[in-house]
């Protein structure tokens, strides 16, 4: 049996659940967004503050990492899945931010759809996060996660080939590429957050 030492007050997992849930309502608000492309500044702006709250859990993590002398998990995979998880919320506020700034008439098809493919690994990062503290179920939520990422990647590559061959005004395409690069960032981190989840598995099962 695998004896647990975890300091009074210094409870990461439930820092890393409040950072998983802002994580997923951060996800579910830009697909909201690109859903209901309306009164798109004021979406924007509870998306900024879903961030800042993102960088308010960073920052009471790393602090509590910084005053705990024993921690439940290796320093470093707490460090990592806290990056991780701030970085995707970095990345919905950065497209959210962008289709305003860049003034996007309205979201493609495709980006939709790449936005409920980062919701649904969010929903599926917020399972296994809750699901941490007890090392429960978590490849199979890792294998999901994985599977979405690969189909934004998918979606990814053919919208980008299709913007090069298609679009003929090249400030349209620097545009786009810029959005279209921002949702695969999304998915790509979340694919990180499975693997830093992999390895506290391998590390502490």
């Amino acid at each position: 049996m695998k004896l647990r030492f975890f300091p009074r007050g210094e409870n990461f997992f439930r820092l890393f659940d409040q950072a998983s849930d802002n994580l997923v309502n951060g996800a579910r608000l830009l697909q909201d967004f690109m859903n209901n492309y309306n009164d798109i500044e004021q979406k924007a702006q509870i998306i900024k503050d879903i961030e800042h709250k993102g960088d308010q859990l960073t920052h009471e993590i790393v602090e509590k990492l910084n005053r705990t002398f024993m921690t439940p998990i290796d320093r470093e995979d707490i460090h990592a899945l806290t990056s991780g998880l701030d970085d995707v919320v970095d990345s919905i506020e950065a497209v959210s931010n962008r289709m305003i700034a860049f003034k996007i008439v309205a979201p493609t098809d495709a980006l939709i759809q790449m936005t409920a493919i980062l919701r649904n690994a969010a929903e599926e990062i917020q399972k296994a996060v809750h699901s941490l503290h007890k090392l429960d179920c978590l490849m199979t939520f890792c294998i999901e996660i994985k599977n979405l990422e690969t189909k934004a990647d998918e979606i990814s590559r053919r919208l980008i080939s299709d913007l090069f061959d298609k679009e003929k005004d090249p400030i349209a395409v620097i545009k786009w590429k810029e959005i279209y690069g921002r949702m695969e960032a999304a998915t790509d981190r979340c694919e990180d957050i499975a693997n830093i989840i992999e390895a506290i598995v391998v590390k502490n099962a």
